[in-house]
């Protein structure tokens, strides 16, 4: 698959190591360096004490509302269905994408434990986490379409429920999947599709079920750095979690059982996972993965503090060049 005119290169909004003031510096910083869009994730807890943060996304979107004027933002991803009720996420996006006209697209997923668990609900299983989600999706879309709505469903209740402040345009909403099931939930309820793997059996059980021609987010971890060596070391550091195999991380309820978990994580390890270091053609061919895989919008997440250095060499080095990618 060669390289299509319409992919672009966004930046990743790490809810997790910034606090809210820098998060919306930086989402202004990204707009600055040429980065079209960007993705902030939604979380209550980091993955790790050390990543320090987790701030409210929807105060930290008005900031950046207010501080942008070109760059398209999404949460990278929001789970409607146990911390927020969907109704309440249906208000709350709805507000943003009047603060941000046509900029503002949402991103849904599933959740994991370790944001969920705080409300003292049950945390369901997968499967059951799914179908929860696309009950939550539908009902986003009916009080986005305006109008007193009520909804009765399986697991979610509605009732004489009116969101008064919509955008003129619809909200676009990107669901995330990781296997089979949720890419075919992703391409019959969702408007796009969101992964952090460049998984081409994703896309195309993604197409297959209505996704086709609908846009593709995938994400891709780096960490730039003056050598190689303080790249794998900031990285281990920071994002050790990048190493952990397997889905059970979305199981485990506490930052401190995801560092337990990670303790036996090596440098080496995260390296494997996480693009390291200042040479422009590993980040290139990096990005090509997710190009052959058929992804067209390719978010990249810095790890570590130096998010400058990083934008200065995204905007110099890889930016210019992606269009020369091998087909």
């Amino acid at each position: 698959m060669g390289l299509r005119p319409q992919i672009e290169i966004g930046y990743t909004l790490s809810s997790e190591e910034r606090r809210p003031e820098e998060l919306v510096d930086l989402a202004r910083a990204a707009e600055d360096s040429g980065f079209p869009f960007a993705i902030i994730s939604d979380h209550y807890h980091p993955w790790t004490d050390r990543q320090g943060s987790s701030p409210f996304v929807w105060s930290v979107l008005g900031g950046i509302a207010a501080r942008t004027e070109r760059l398209r933002v999404g949460t990278g991803v929001t789970c409607p269905t146990i911390r927020y009720h969907p109704a309440i996420v249906a208000q709350a996006t709805a507000t943003v994408a009047r603060l941000m006209p046509g900029r503002f697209f949402l991103g849904v997923g599933s959740g994991e434990s370790l944001n969920e668990h705080i409300t003292g609900q049950t945390w369901p299983p997968p499967d059951m986490r799914q179908d929860m989600l696309e009950e939550a999706i539908q009902v986003i879309r009916e009080l986005h379409r305006g109008g007193e709505r009520s909804h009765y469903g399986r697991f979610f209740t509605v009732h004489d429920a009116r969101v008064y402040n919509l955008p003129d345009e619809p909200i676009p909403i990107y669901v995330a999947a990781a296997g089979e099931d949720a890419a075919k939930l992703a391409g019959r309820a969702g408007d796009g599709l969101i992964s952090a793997a460049p998984a081409a059996d994703t896309v195309k059980s993604f197409d297959a079920s209505g996704g086709h021609g609908k846009p593709r987010y995938g994400q891709l971890t780096v960490c730039w750095a003056q050598s190689e060596e303080d790249a794998v070391r900031v990285a281990h550091e920071f994002w050790p979690n990048a190493a952990l195999e397997g889905q059970f991380k979305n199981e485990l309820p506490r930052p401190l059982y995801i560092e337990q978990a990670a303790k036996a994580i090596r440098p080496e390890d995260v390296a494997k996972e996480v693009t390291c270091g200042p040479d422009p053609q590993r980040h290139l061919e990096a990005i090509d993965k997710f190009v052959k895989a058929g992804f067209d919008h390719i978010y990249v997440h810095q790890v570590g503090p130096d998010q400058t250095g990083f934008m200065r060499f995204y905007s110099r080095e890889i930016m210019p060049n992606i269009r020369q990618l091998a087909a």
